[in-house]
C-alpha cells in the first residue's frame, strides 16, 4: 500500500475548503513537523516611585496577555524531477515547475473587494494532522543542477501561522489494535520492548539463537535493515522480536 501523501489545500476567507480551490500533494512527505505556540505578553509600565530610590522595583507589576495567541507550523519539503512524478508533471526538466505549486500559497491574491491583495488561507493535511493558517514565509534551495544548468532538485521550507492556540489531538486506534503500519508483539505497545545490544564479535544468528529465535534470524535481519548478519557493530541495538507477519513470510528459510 502506497503511503498517504501530505496535501496543501486552499481555503476561503472563512477557513472553509473552496470548491474551486487549489490542492497540491507533496512529492515526498516531510520528515518532521515543528509546531510552536506563543502568547503576546507585555510588561506594564509602572510610574510609581519607590521612596527608597529604587525606581519601580517596589511595585509587583504583573505581565499581561495582549491579543490572541499564535500557533506556527514549520516543515521542509523536497522535490526532484528524477523521482516518480504524477502524470500531469511527467517530462518536467526544471524543478521549479514543481515548487511553483507550493509558491502559489504564499502569493497574494485579490481579496473580496478586489482592492486588497492577501495570501490565500491554506490547510496542511497529512493523515490525522491538519493545520489551517497563512503561509508566512517560504524558502527554496536549489540543490542539484543538470550539465546545462537546469535545477533538478529543491528543498522548500514553509512557515505557517494561525492566530489562535488550540489543542492538537491524534486519532485514536481501535481497542486491541496496533497503530497503522505497526505490528505489535504480544500486545506490547510500540517502543516498549527492550532491544538487544550487540557485543564485539557478535553475529545476528547467535544473538537470535540465544533468545530462542534462531530460526527467525532472516526475519530479524529484514526488520532491522541488517545486510550482513555476521558483521554487527559493537553496541548496535537490535529488535530480536520480528513482526509475526514478516517472520511468516520469510519462514526462517
Amino acid at each position: 500500500m502506497d503511503q498517504a501523501k501530505a496535501q496543501l489545500i486552499e481555503l476561503d476567507e472563512n477557513y472553509q475548503k473552496k470548491s474551486d480551490g487549489k490542492t497540491v500533494a507533496v512529492q515526498f512527505n516531510p520528515e518532521t513537523l515543528k509546531v510552536s505556540f506563543a502568547n503576546q505578553i507585555v510588561q506594564p509600565n509602572n510610574t510609581g516611585a519607590n521612596p527608597g530610590g529604587g525606581g519601580n522595583r517596589g511595585s509587583a507589576a504583573s505581565r499581561q496577555f495582549v491579543g490572541q495567541g499564535t500557533t506556527r507550523l514549520s516543515l521542509q519539503l523536497w522535490f526532484d524531477v528524477n523521482a516518480p512524478l504524477p502524470e500531469a508533471k511527467r517530462g518536467t526538466i526544471d524543478v521549479r515547475e514543481l515548487t511553483k505549486d507550493v509558491a502559489y500559497f504564499i502569493t497574494p491574491k485579490p481579496g473580496a473587494d478586489d482592492q486588497h491583495f492577501i495570501p490565500p488561507a491554506v490547510q496542511f493535511l497529512w493523515g490525522s494532522f491538519h493545520f489551517d493558517g497563512i503561509v508566512e514565509s517560504m524558502e527554496e534551495s536549489l540543490e542539484f543542477f543538470s550539465p546545462d544548468g537546469l535545477p533538478l532538485r529543491a528543498s522548500v521550507t514553509l512557515s505557517m501561522s494561525q492566530q489562535k492556540i488550540e489543542a492538537f489531538a491524534g486519532r485514536q486506534a481501535a481497542a486491541g489494535s496496533a497503530p497503522p503500519g505497526v505490528a505489535g508483539a504480544a500486545g506490547a505497545p510500540p517502543g516498549t520492548r527492550p532491544y538487544a545490544e550487540a557485543n564485539a564479535g557478535s553475529t545476528l544468528q547467535g544473538m537470535a539463537a540465544a533468545q530462542g529465535n534462531g530460526s527467525s534470524w532472516q526475519a530479524i535481519a529484514a526488520a532491522n535493515g541488517i545486510e550482513n548478519p555476521r558483521l554487527l557493530a559493537p553496541g548496535q541495538l537490535i529488535d530480536l522480536n520480528p513482526p509475526a507477519s514478516l517472520a511468516g513470510q520469510i519462514g526462517g528459510a
